[in-house]
């Protein structure tokens, strides 16, 4: 467990460049270089955490710290992979209202103004890879229409639900046709058995259904923020990148922050290593109710624990079963449904409230393009975010 904890930590400290580099990263590591698994487990474990809601490059971490050391080790490398991201972002949080004065609002103005190139980026990258055709183009489209009208956490769920529909009616045979051609790798569950993979399942889903009743009932801010952030974790296709529609969209966790400020903390978030996730933890530090600094960081806590476990509930509950699931094609298509609509909710996110409150002045329209150049160029996100920050505060003194 400690081994575990050292490689992750060191690579939450230097995994730059968003949950598809944190892929790379891993697979060099414990594939190649250090040969915990074979690349077809690894392929069978990325495969499974594209597969589920939640953040995906933390539970491939989680799954290869269970499979190295157990439980312990997954949680180890939970932690460790996790913790300098969330270290910086509370620091962020903690010092939010001391971002005052005309250099702070450049930086915030700048960070704001990346922020719209970051998930334009993401959008066509995962319009690319998750909507290439016409039947998942119509998909994606008709649920960024939905996401747009309806708006909050439980439209997106029914736009998710839809499009799972929609796949299951529309892209059935071209699932059929690549279940047809077989999943491959070695389908290891990873020491999960079927009965503690039902019991996770049976806590995750009690708790999905308990910690609403509970937060209405007593009405306290830690709960309401478990709770919120519980079911952001629980509902959240697509990655990190989606997670910021998902916790706009709650009220107990955007009560407590403007617009901006949720930006300019999803903007810093691109610019740390390790998890987009983390910026829960600056959310949670801002939620409305917070007193002192203790009950600030101790909410920040909850958000981060809460936002994390549903995924990786799902991920033991779903381990032992993954083989037969995946050469399902009537599952295959739904996912295929649910992945096409996630880029309708992203590019609804990203006209409402990224762009509109980003881009307010022609010179944030140009430092939105050129990071958007500088993206397609390849040049490091956490690059481009802190060049944005200087180039805002620049403007402020000249």
């Amino acid at each position: 467990m400690l081994e575990v904890f050292a490689v992750f930590l060191r690579l939450g400290c230097t995994s730059f460049g968003g949950p598809i580099a944190h892929l790379g990263y891993f697979r060099e590591e414990f594939v190649v270089r250090r040969r915990w698994m074979s690349d077809a487990e690894y392929a069978q474990l990325v495969a499974l955490c594209q597969f589920l809601p939640g953040p995906a490059s933390s539970q491939v971490g989680f799954g290869l710290g269970l499979r190295r050391a157990g439980l312990p080790g997954a949680i180890g490398a939970w932690i460790a992979f996790t913790l300098p991201s969330v270290a910086v972002m509370i620091a962020l949080a903690l010092g939010a209202a001391s971002l005052t004065g005309p250099v702070a609002d450049g930086v915030m103005h700048g960070v704001l103004a990346v922020a719209v190139a970051v998930v334009a980026h993401a959008v066509h990258g995962m319009a690319r890879s998750l909507a290439p055709d016409l039947p998942r183009a119509g998909i994606a489209a008709f649920a960024g229409i939905v996401a747009l009208l309806v708006g909050g956490v439980w439209g997106q769920l029914a736009v998710l639900c839809g499009g799972a529909a929609a796949g299951v009616l529309l892209l059935r045979r071209s699932a059929e046709v690549e279940t047809d051609v077989g999943a491959q790798g070695s389908g290891r569950a990873m020491g999960v058995s079927r009965r503690s993979g039902a019991v996770a399942l049976a806590i995750g889903g009690a708790l999905l259904v308990a910690l609403p009743i509970i937060a209405g009932a007593v009405q306290h801010t830690a709960l309401s923020v478990t709770d919120a952030a519980y079911r952001a974790g629980a509902t959240v296709f697509g990655g990190g990148h989606v997670v910021l529609a998902t916790l706009q969209a709650e009220p107990a966790l955007a009560r407590g922050i403007d617009q901006d400020q949720l930006l300019f903390g999803y903007g810093a978030a691109q610019a740390m290593p390790g998890p987009l996730f983390s910026i829960a933890a600056y959310v949670g530090a801002l939620a409305d109710g917070a007193g002192s600094v203790s009950e600030r960081v101790g909410l920040a806590v909850l958000a981060i624990v809460a936002i994390f476990t549903p995924g990786f509930l799902l991920l033991l509950g779903v381990l032992p079963f993954w083989v037969r699931l995946q050469r399902t094609p009537r599952i295959a298509a739904a996912v295929r449904g649910i992945n096409a609509a996630v880029v309708g909710v992203l590019a609804a996110a990203f006209i409402d409230p990224v762009l509109t409150h980003g881009v307010t002045d022609v010179a944030a329209l140009a430092l939105a393009l050129a990071a958007l150049v500088a993206l397609y160029l390849r040049v490091p996100p956490w690059i481009v975010v802190v060049t944005g920050a200087v180039c805002g505060a620049a403007s402020t003194l000249l």
